[in-house]
C-alpha cells in the first residue's frame, strides 16, 4: 500500500506533525506500505497512492490554500482512503476552540473518514505583523502547544484500521 502524508505549512509547525504522522505510520504499518511526506504545494498527482492524510496550518478559521487547492483539483480523492488534520489552535485552552470554517466541506467534497485538529505552535519572531497582531488579540503566549503523544495516537489508530482492511479494498466509511 501507498501512502500519501502531506501538509500546507506556513511556519513549519504543521510540516513537523505531517513529518511525524508519516514516521509513525511507517513504523506501525511496516513493510506493508510505503509512507511519502511532502508539501502539499509539491503534490501534483495522488493517482499513485491508496491513502492520503492531508492537513493544514489554520489562519483566521480557514485552511491554506495549498491544502484546499489539493483537494478541489484531485476527484480521485473520494475513491481513496482519506483522513484530514488540521493545526492551529494554541494555549491554554486552546484558541480559537472553534473547527475551521471550511473543514466540512473539505470533508464533503474528498469524502474523509476523519478529521483531527492538533494544537499548533506559536513564534510571534516567525509571524507577520496580522498574524502577530491576531495573537495578541487571543492573547496566547508563545510556545509549542502540539501534543506529540496525541499526534502519534491519531496515526496508529489510522494504521490499525488499515491493517484491519488490508486486502479488502477500502477502510469503511462510518
Amino acid at each position: 500500500m501507498k501512502i500519501l502524508v502531506a501538509a500546507a505549512s506556513r511556519h513549519g509547525a504543521t510540516r513537523d506533525i505531517a513529518d511525524e504522522i508519516g514516521r509513525c505510520l511507517g513504523s506501525e504499518l511496516g513493510g506493508r506500505a510505503v509512507v511519502e511526506v511532502q508539501s502539499a504545494e509539491d503534490v501534483v498527482s495522488v493517482e499513485d497512492y491508496d491513502v492520503v492524510l492531508l492537513g493544514s496550518a489554520v489562519y483566521m478559521g480557514h485552511w491554506l490554500d495549498g491544502a484546499k487547492t489539493l483537494i478541489e483539483q484531485h476527484e480521485v480523492l473520494r475513491h481513496k482512503d482519506v483522513w484530514l488534520f488540521s493545526s492551529g489552535p494554541v494555549g491554554e485552552p486552546p484558541k480559537p476552540a472553534d473547527e475551521p470554517l471550511d473543514v466540512a466541506g473539505l470533508m464533503t467534497l474528498s469524502r474523509a473518514h476523519g478529521h483531527r485538529v492538533f494544537q499548533g505552535r506559536i513564534d510571534r519572531s516567525r509571524l507577520r505583523f496580522a498574524e502577530r497582531a491576531m495573537v495578541a488579540a487571543l492573547r496566547v503566549k508563545d510556545g509549542d502547544y502540539r501534543d506529540w503523544t496525541a499526534i502519534r495516537n491519531w496515526a496508529t489508530e489510522i494504521a490499525a484500521q488499515l491493517k484491519a482492511t488490508e486486502g479488502s479494498g477500502h477502510v469503511g466509511r462510518g
